[in-house]
């Protein structure tokens, strides 16, 4: 039975006293095991814990049942590089250039979950898809456009001690191999392996997994705490699935390969929490969980039969079905098993939330543009004190702010408590509401233009690359016409 979280005079009141002195704060001797899991293109509606009836993700379910379910969470973006930013950094993309999907990367300047864990005594690993820049100087998945040596941004040498890594996304069933594969190989740590390996065949989920449980392992004997990056190719495309898969959903057709992936990924779910508890630190261990956008595809069909569960819009869309994603937490002893938050929530909040939690003082005052998720987790808090900004490929940007979302250029409002799938425009109706989060929009991304420029940090040598992209405030179809 899910249990839902109330706000009350009380849970204010304690809410007060946990950001002062947070009671779930980790002493140096019990460091929590952190793994982040992700999955690829998987929409709100596209689990069994989010009530979708067909596809099978009990394992995930399960997680959903030990901790506690996010029914308002939000991917960093609509596209899934600046999701992946979000997740590591605490602090929107466009502050360090990732506008969108294998664009920009991830500088060495940028203080990291990894950097600030390993500083607490971590060992770190990243494990499946990277998207955060290239993996060699001199090709690319995407072209020679990409700009390899500009964009080279590894994660070894973004202070992960082990990592096996694609650069983008594989296909979801013999990864190594297929067209997604050309200059695109695995990288374990630092050196490629060939496709026909027989390490990559199968499951791409299984793959990943086959290299993440060893590292965590390792990390358990040795009596280290491990972080762990665990970010699944599954569902985007190419999508398919393996024989075993395909016979769960017969009489689907085509959309069996979407649902068998998904049901891969989830029993490697499974056997990463089946390690926890055979190794006796599943207790110990604090688990999140999400997709990194929307469904692909104009609507659900064939391979894409990605659902978004009535929320508006999918990949590449800032209305909710491209940003608002599957999400679930788990901390045995920390999060209340069986519970279920309707706060709003991000990826933007994994760093702070974790910075809190191992006690982490950052080096410097660079805006972080997250909060500490625990109160909401825990069921002390339901309302967010900080807003969620967003800005897809350097055009479309929105904001929310409590139950409000506001999008430029169209300048529209919505009011999420009352309109879950973002039907009517009330920005007619409440033009106060509107003008003050335009406003407050468009100075935030002022402040994320310093950031851009190398403004948060001390380092002269820095260049900021690609260059920076003005916040689009007038529709196309309102711009006056060049007089001749």
């Amino acid at each position: 039975m899910i249990r839902r979280f109330h706000l009350t005079t009380l849970s204010i009141v304690l809410l007060t006293i946990a950001f002062q002195s947070p009671a779930w704060a980790a002493e140096p001797a019990s460091r929590p095991n952190i793994i982040l899991m992700m999955a690829d293109d998987l929409g709100y509606g596209d689990t069994g814990f989010n009530g979708n009836p067909i596809i099978q993700t009990p394992h995930l379910d399960s997680l959903a049942q030990q901790g506690v379910k996010l029914t308002h969470f939000y991917s960093g973006n609509s596209v899934c590089s600046p999701t992946r930013g979000t997740c590591l950094t605490g602090r929107h993309h466009d502050r360090y250039g990732i506008y969108t999907a294998n664009a920009g990367h991830l500088p060495s300047q940028e203080i990291t979950l990894a950097r600030a864990l390993k500083s607490k005594g971590y060992t770190t690993g990243h494990f499946g898809k990277w998207h955060l820049g290239t993996l060699s100087k001199t090709e690319s998945s995407k072209g020679k456009n990409r700009k390899p040596e500009i964009n080279y941004a590894p994660p070894w040498e973004r202070d992960y001690d082990a990592s096996f890594v694609t650069e983008s996304a594989v296909s979801t069933w013999n990864p190594g191999l297929g067209k997604r594969a050309v200059r695109n190989p695995f990288y374990e740590n630092g050196v490629p392996v060939d496709g026909n390996d027989e390490s990559l065949k199968g499951g791409a989920a299984r793959v990943v997994v086959d290299r993440a449980a060893p590292f965590m392992k390792n990390a358990i004997d040795q009596g280290k705490p491990f972080f762990a990056v665990v970010w699944f190719h599954a569902p985007h495309e190419d999508i398919q699935a393996g024989p075993d898969y395909l016979k769960k959903y017969e009489g689907h057709g085509a959309a069996a390969h979407f649902y068998g992936c998904i049901t891969e990924m989830d029993e490697q779910v499974g056997r990463i929490t089946g390690l926890l508890q055979a190794a006796n630190v599943a207790e110990n261990t604090l688990i999140f969980f999400c997709s990194d956008n929307g469904p692909e595809g104009k609507q659900a069909g064939g391979r894409r039969m990605g659902t978004t569960d009535g929320l508006r819009g999918r990949k590449r869309a800032l209305y909710d079905g491209g940003v608002r994603v599957p999400a679930l937490a788990i901390w045995p002893g920390k999060i209340p098993a069986g519970t279920q938050s309707d706060s709003i929530l991000s990826t933007l909040d994994y760093f702070p939330t974790i910075q809190n939690i191992v006690g982490y003082d950052m080096p410097d005052d660079r805006p972080l543009d997250g909060q500490d998720a625990m109160p909401a987790l825990t069921g002390q808090a339901a309302k967010r004190h900080t807003d969620i900004h967003f800005r897809y490929a350097a055009g479309e940007s929105s904001i929310i702010r409590d139950h409000y979302k506001f999008l430029l250029p169209r300048r529209e409002l919505y009011d999420l408590s009352h309109d879950r799938a973002e039907k009517n425009n009330i920005a007619a109706q409440k033009p106060e509401v509107a003008e003050r989060l335009e406003r407050d929009l468009i100075a935030f991304f002022d402040d994320v233009q310093r950031s851009q420029s190398g403004g948060d940090y001390d380092d002269p040598t820095y260049k900021p690359y690609p260059a920076w992209k003005p916040l689009k405030t007038t529709p196309k179809s309102a711009k006056p016409k060049r007089s001749n």
